[in-house]
């Protein structure tokens, strides 16, 4: 079977974003052909453009199945005219528009819900990444909910730390974010606050955006906590990533956080006031204190959350379109 990945890349840093190429790549290895198409405009113009630019693609090659990452990338494709069947991944943002505040969706952005609505008649399949995004999903026929997935091979030396590759002290205690503190839907603003409550000088909150993607497994081995304060997510790789480092997290109550967590130890849903979420970090160094790393890559285990058990999910469905 041979399958064209169609998502947004950036001609500067990556040609087709990390967690999907990764996400290809695990299906590559279960015997399928993965290409990949970055579509590299930006903005509403930028997408149509390059619906054109695919015509001609797909012209010159064929393809069993075309897969569609975010909604204006499947209306790329949808707009290429293809005669090959349609998968959409729908990621979040793409679905329930863009929080700007606590259940507070950005006006602008709504457009996104629509053409994610508008969209549907045109698929084969359409793939939610967590509940809260199927939920943006009418044709419940062709719906499927299937989380990105982690490799669980870059996470092989869970005991080893990095502190010294990234000059950290062994007498600090050191909270990650990963987000951009610029994108409101982030909320940086509240573990800025948390912490603040907190007041302790051995406690250093560390916002390194933007980090290498390489680099992320590193940090999150070499790190005590990694918060994640966001408003809406819909299965945020960050915190799968974390769970496969064994590290301790403190998350808002987002996307499918709580069922990431479960009732495993080390990991902890906060509310959205500052002194809620200082307290959730309390909690959380305590734990590290008293035993050090988390069983969570055990736990993505068991949720299959693997990348080759998720590859063989997607497998099924592709299998069911063609």
């Amino acid at each position: 079977m041979k399958v064209l990945f169609v998502a947004s890349g950036n001609s500067k840093n990556f040609d087709i974003a990390p967690f999907i190429k990764a996400q290809g790549e695990s299906i590559k290895e279960q015997g399928i052909d993965i290409e990949y198409f970055p579509v590299l405009e930006k903005g509403l113009t930028g997408y149509i453009k390059s619906s054109f630019k695919l015509r001609k693609y797909l012209r010159e090659n064929k393809f069993d199945l075309i897969h569609a990452h975010y909604t204006l990338c499947g209306w790329t494709v949808v707009l290429a005219r293809p005669n090959t069947p349609v998968i959409l991944s729908l990621m979040g943002s793409d679905a329930y528009g863009s929080y700007n505040g606590y259940k507070k969706v950005s006006y602008k952005s709504r457009y996104l819900t629509l053409l994610t609505y508008f969209i549907q008649p045109f698929l084969k399949g359409i793939i939610s990444k967590s509940g809260n995004i199927n939920k943006y999903v009418y044709r419940k026929r062709i719906s499927y909910i299937i989380p990105n997935g982690v490799n669980l091979n870059q996470h092989e030396f869970n005991d080893i730390d990095f502190r010294t590759e990234f000059g950290l002290r062994n007498d600090k205690k050191y909270i990650l974010f990963l987000g951009d503190k610029k994108d409101k839907r982030k909320n940086f603003a509240l573990v800025k606050d948390a912490v603040e409550l907190l007041d302790h000088s051995d406690i250093e909150l560390l916002s390194p955006f933007p980090v290498p993607h390489h680099q992320v497994n590193k940090l999150l081995k070499s790190v005590n906590i990694l918060v994640l304060t966001s408003f809406m997510e819909g299965s945020p790789n960050v915190i799968k990533e974390a769970m496969a480092c064994n590290c301790p997290v403190v998350a808002t109550d987002v996307g499918d956080v709580r069922w990431l967590f479960g009732d495993e130890p080390g990991y902890y849903v906060a509310g959205f006031l500052p002194e809620d979420f200082a307290d959730k970090i309390k909690s959380a160094l305590v734990f590290v204190k008293n035993t050090g790393r988390t069983k969570g890559a055990d736990r993505i285990i068991k949720l299959g959350l693997d990348s080759c058990t998720v590859a063989e999910k997607l497998i099924e469905v592709y299998k069911k379109v063609v």
